[in-house]
């Protein structure tokens, strides 16, 4: 007979003490920090994606309701280009200030409004890099706290050396480490993590070598 494990609900927090602030993200914070203080009233986030871009513009509505208007995956194809051109001109008219977050600069965008692009070239810009170590092992960190497992800190080690550098890719490995473990009913240690993750399919090339046998020498 098989059977099948049944995880509980998981809810992953998304306040503001759940936010981390290292050298990768930290002149984005002190900018939003400045508010209303920014170059024509408009703030451009740039940055890869998974870097927190999305997670930032949710604080900041959360912090300061009303205060600017949002525009998420703003160098998106189908942009309201019209949109956020209204929201530039209501921001320099003494309304909510304009908060953007893209991938790219928004000259790199290939803004067909003229004045969109213009404007938004004289706004506020700052770049948010990929989550660097110390940020990526506190988001591993607490996703296995918000799912109920103790992780030690060897184990998220060897994770972070092995995922893509971003929130997405760390949530996806820790929920397929999370029901690896409950599938097979077992503690989460390294060689469980390397099952999970598939290792030998899924590691970053350059991470490996030195590192994975390092770290297999601990193993012993």
């Amino acid at each position: 007979m098989s059977q099948f494990a049944l995880p509980l609900d998981y809810r992953s927090a998304d306040g503001e003490a759940d936010f981390y602030i290292s050298e990768a993200n930290a002149e984005a914070v002190a900018m939003l920090d400045r508010w209303p203080d920014w170059p024509s009233r408009s703030l451009v986030l740039v940055g890869p994606e998974g870097a927190g871009k999305s997670h930032l513009l949710r604080l900041f509505a959360s912090r300061r309701p009303g205060a600017a208007q949002l525009f998420d995956d703003a160098d998106a194809p189908g942009r309201d280009e019209a949109a956020m051109f209204h929201a530039w001109n209501a921001a320099q008219s003494g309304g909510p200030a304009l908060l953007v977050a893209a991938r790219t600069s928004p000259g790199e965008w290939g803004i067909g409004l003229a004045d969109l692009g213009s404007r938004l070239g004289a706004a506020g810009a700052v770049r948010i890099a990929a989550p660097d170590d110390a940020l990526l092992a506190e988001i591993v960190a607490k996703s296995f706290r918000e799912r109920g497992l103790r992780v030690s800190p060897i184990v998220i080690e060897y994770m972070i050396q092995r995922i893509e550098r971003s929130f997405a890719a760390a949530a996806t490995a820790v929920a397929a480490i999370d029901a690896a473990a409950l599938a097979g009913r077992r503690a989460v240690t390294v060689p469980l993590v390397r099952e999970a993750m598939r290792l030998g399919d899924t590691a970053d090339g350059n991470k490996r070598g030195e590192t994975e046998r390092h770290q297999e020498h601990r193993e012993r």
